[in-house]
């Protein structure tokens, strides 16, 4: 805007200039070239991360043919144990949950078995409710299965979202079913190949995440408990054509495949990540290649290693090697690949130049005491919201979320050199995006943002699906002057 003024020169009755130079109108200019730049998004996201609360929880208490479901009986049974000072508790709690690419859908799978296909709509809608807990109607869900087995991971096929896939560390197993279909058996069930010892027993190998390729809809890949990942050619067979091996027999936890299709990531329990090429060439492998062959990690990184190279970090913590549960890549930048450690750590690894950029270390969970929320061992499994470079995470000692600003740049309120002096001396206006705690009525064990709008949806450690959002807002009638009023609903215009 500013091209447009002309400029005075000045005169001997007024010596100064008539034109002040001012900083530029980021929001005209945004709404004039059509776009928002990375920085501006950043600027403005601290109203977004401010705007968020809880706006309706969802109890699976679910039926299938008329029975209660088992993730029901489960969670029915742990309050009752939990009541009676009882010890033992069953397998309880949503493992994985994940939007498809459009947002239109959520699945979701719990540790006692169940895979559940929500209308993210319906959700929303419902969510605008009086009752702090919500029920929705059985008759609505889109898919709800009640299985005899563990579940720990679901994902969407990213080139045909039709199809959705579910696994657990305890099975060899991917089930993978068409939510076109009425139909309680999977349209296709791909199998690990077995582990037989030296003395001619068969060795489990559970599968721990599973990841679809965006340019071919039957090649996924899935990695196991045993330090590997196996790769998928539907077309082929059933087993596995590729593996690629870590030289370590150390679970894997979590894998990401790159949007170009070329670099895969994965790391696991020895707090390591790792990255294998899928281009071509010597030290990597290709889809196109159907031979039952290992091939080993391009490159690797130890997290411990990186972590004491931050001095300020070093300084205030005994720095050990600890176990990843899942890592991910920011939609909005995709050099950036976060990590989320068993003690609550969450960063940011540049894989540009191999550096930890952005550290979040909450205070140990057991500051709190010992959780007895839930028997099983869950693996916390973070995500991104679609752009601002914000990472929303289960707190490990606490009943709610962070949502930390991981933007890459030094003014990060997560970077590792962050000048924390001159932040705090910035004035209101200017005030940058900070990390915020959202307090929530469960514990929470895994997120996924609405890809469009940014929705987050948490699984929590009791089997619930809390809705994190926006508050809703009604409008009132409008006066005799002509002033509105607004705010929420009485509870008796809620029953009109």
């Amino acid at each position: 805007m500013e091209k447009y003024v002309v400029h005075c020169p000045p005169s001997p009755d007024n010596p100064r200039p008539s034109f002040v130079f001012r900083p530029p109108w980021e929001r005209s200019v945004a709404e004039l070239v059509g776009r928002y730049s990375p920085k501006y998004r950043h600027d403005v996201s601290t109203l977004l991360v401010e705007s968020y609360f809880e706006i309706g929880a969802f109890p699976h208490g679910y039926h299938t043919g008329g029975l209660a479901c088992r993730t029901h009986m489960n969670r029915v049974i742990n309050i009752a144990n939990r009541n009676t000072s009882q010890v033992t508790l069953r397998r309880d709690g949503i493992s994985a949950l994940e939007f498809d690419s459009k947002g239109v859908y959520v699945a979701s799978v719990t540790k006692s078995g169940c895979l559940t296909v929500h209308d993210f709509e319906t959700l929303y809608c419902l969510s605008n409710g009086s009752s702090p807990y919500l029920k929705e109607d059985d008759t609505k869900h889109l898919l709800h299965l009640s299985m005899n087995q563990q579940l720990d991971v679901v994902r969407w096929n990213i080139a045909n979202q039709d199809e959705v896939a579910c696994t657990s560390v305890q099975s060899n197993e991917i089930l993978i079913f068409d939510i076109g279909y009425v139909s309680s058996e999977p349209v296709e069930v791909l199998r690990k190949r077995p582990t037989v010892t030296v003395h001619g027993f068969e060795v489990p190998r559970g599968l721990s995440d599973i990841a679809f390729a965006s340019s071919d809809k039957s090649s996924l890949l899935a990695s196991d408990m045993s330090g590997a990942i196996n790769l998928w050619d539907r077309r082929v067979s059933n087993l596995p054509c590729l593996e690629l091996s870590t030289n370590s027999r150390s679970n894997l936890n979590s894998i990401q495949l790159n949007v170009e299709n070329q670099i895969v990531f994965g790391a696991g329990k020895n707090g390591i990540i790792y990255a294998w090429d899928l281009r071509g060439g010597r030290t990597s492998c290709a889809f196109q290649s159907h031979k039952e062959v290992s091939h080993p990690p391009l490159t690797s990184w130890k997290l411990a290693l990186l972590l004491e190279g931050i001095g300020s970090l070093k300084a205030q913590s005994d720095i050990r090697s600890k176990e990843v549960h899942s890592i991910n890549l920011d939609p909005s930048c995709p050099y950036q690949l976060a990590f989320h450690l068993d003690d609550g750590w969450s960063g940011v690894l540049d894989t540009n130049n191999f550096q930890v950029t952005h550290m979040h270390c909450p205070p140990p969970a057991w500051l709190n005491g010992p959780d007895m929320s839930n028997n099983c061992s869950s693996l916390r499994k973070p995500s991104w919201l679609p752009t601002s470079s914000i990472y929303a995470v289960g707190s490990s000692s606490d009943d709610g979320i962070h949502l930390l600003d991981f933007y890459p740049r030094p003014d990060s309120a997560c970077h590792v050199d962050l000048n924390e002096e001159i932040q705090s001396n910035s004035d209101e206006k200017n005030k940058k995006t900070q990390n915020r705690f959202i307090p929530l009525s469960e514990g929470v064990s895994v997120c996924a943002a609405h890809p469009l709008n940014g929705t987050i949806i948490a699984g929590s450690k009791q089997s619930s699906l809390l809705v994190i959002s926006q508050r809703h807002h009604s409008f009132g009638s409008v006066d005799d002057n002509n002033s509105t009023n607004t705010g929420d609903l009485s509870e008796e215009q809620k029953l009109d």
